[in-house]
């Protein structure tokens, strides 16, 4: 990855992939005023240089049948290089976590677990958050409504 400096040219570029990064690239390059060879470059070393990491799917998760969403947060019971190696490895390994943050505060860390119902929920807790030897706690807030959800950077 290198470093660039953001443009306006690329902010309108960001910011139109954001709504709809199916666009072809001449569609793209009208919408931000660039010609399409240079749309395309500039999308090119925007992904080289990370700004872009990717390109995805929004699905609605209840109607994928994960209608049990909760915020856990956890404290560790260890925080050597070992056990947080493993914790972050195990985490990362588990499809029903979708975001996990470490922050600074009373818990190490916060995740966003997405399940089918408070039987799959269980069954996680049970089966594997528990069974982490360097957790120490874990405190579930069940979210009863998405409120509001953005996904796009404001830049």
């Amino acid at each position: 990855m290198t470093d660039i400096e953001i443009t306006s040219a690329d902010r309108a570029i960001i910011r139109a992939l954001q709504h709809d990064c199916r666009m072809s690239n001449a569609q793209l390059a009208d919408k931000v005023g660039m010609s399409a060879s240079a749309c395309w470059r500039r999308v090119r070393l925007l992904e080289e240089a990370g700004v872009i990491a990717g390109y995805s799917a929004i699905v609605d998760a209840d109607r994928a049948g994960l209608g049990f969403h909760a915020i856990v947060h956890v404290r560790l019971s260890r925080h050597d290089r070992g056990a947080v190696q493993r914790v972050m490895s195990e985490l990362s390994s588990r499809a029903e976590v979708v975001e996990c943050f470490a922050t600074t505060g009373q818990y190490d860390y916060h995740l966003r677990v997405l399940c089918a119902d408070m039987a799959a929920y269980r069954r996680f807790l049970d089966d594997f958050l528990f069974r982490l030897p360097a957790i120490e706690s874990a405190q579930t807030n069940v979210v009863l409504e998405d409120m509001k959800r953005r996904i796009v950077v404001p830049v």
